[in-house]
């Protein structure tokens, strides 16, 4: 039995080793990202967790099934036992699967809350999806604008050719701080749609004349991008999101630039 499992073993170490090496060849991401935010940390040590403990199981089973068929196969003269019932085995297969369930319960509860504690945010943005665009209001700043999907017609038929980010590009992203609780309130004008950006693990619906929070605090600088995640439409697959996290200085001068270019609207219009 021992040298089946071993067997067993070393074919997932193999089977994972390849595919580690065509990942790192191609590019290819197999497994969910760590992402840039503490909840889309906690996210993935939940997901590794549970993976572990399912690849644990797998591994005994598959082992105990595959030792079982080649150990007491008939043609070696094993003979089926007859038996009804087993009250030890029964309690024991009862009472492991309660177990790991009650210990995995601790971490994802704690995940869980995490996710809706929206307490001490430092800033408001307010989400609404529409068929099919963003838009995104800076409730503390008096700044709001639509981000519309930035793919030409031209690209979708296939006459010229594709940007790098094709179906992933916005004319306007939304425009964060690094290292700041930011608070997002959803909502939509139209249909349900979904905010879903994995590296900040955040994924919310967007529900006309209700309003869902999430929020985030971005630690490193980069363009974050995701879709709407809620099947909305004819054109529900080409909604990108785009996130672009600054640092606070930088950010502080994009607000004054945005009310800047706001004032000058104004004046423009009053004259």
């Amino acid at each position: 039995m021992h040298k089946a499992l071993r067997l067993v073993q070393l074919c997932c170490i193999l089977i994972g080793s390849l595919l580690s090496s065509v990942a790192s060849a191609t590019g290819l991401q197999y497994n969910m990202t760590r992402g840039v935010t503490p909840v889309s940390h906690a996210q993935y040590d939940l997901h590794m967790t549970v993976l572990f403990i399912v690849t644990a199981i797998g591994v005994l089973v598959f082992g105990l099934l595959i030792f079982s068929i080649f150990r007491y196969r008939k043609s070696k003269g094993a003979k089926a036992a007859t038996f009804h019932e087993n009250v030890q085995i029964e309690v024991i297969w009862t009472v492991i699967p309660f177990v790991i369930l009650m210990v995995l319960a601790v971490p994802a509860t704690k995940t869980l809350i995490a996710m809706e504690d929206t307490r001490k945010s430092e800033m408001t943005i307010a989400v609404t999806g529409y068929q099919w665009y963003w838009h995104y209001e800076y409730l503390n700043e008096d700044i709001s604008f639509y981000s519309n999907p930035a793919t030409t017609a031209e690209e979708i038929a296939g006459l010229v050719p594709k940007s790098g980010y094709y179906q992933l590009e916005v004319d306007k992203p939304l425009v964060v701080p690094t290292n700041t609780k930011i608070r997002f309130a959803f909502s939509a004008n139209d249909v349900i749609h979904a905010w879903w950006v994995p590296a900040l693990g955040v994924k919310r619906d967007t529900i006309p004349g209700f309003i869902n929070e999430s929020w985030a605090v971005i630690e490193e600088v980069g363009t974050y991008r995701g879709q709407c995640a809620e099947l909305c439409g004819v054109r529900h697959g080409y909604m990108p999101i785009v996130v672009e996290a600054i640092t606070p200085e930088e950010f502080e001068a994009w607000v004054a630039e945005q009310k800047g270019g706001l004032e000058e609207v104004i004046e423009e219009s009053e004259a």
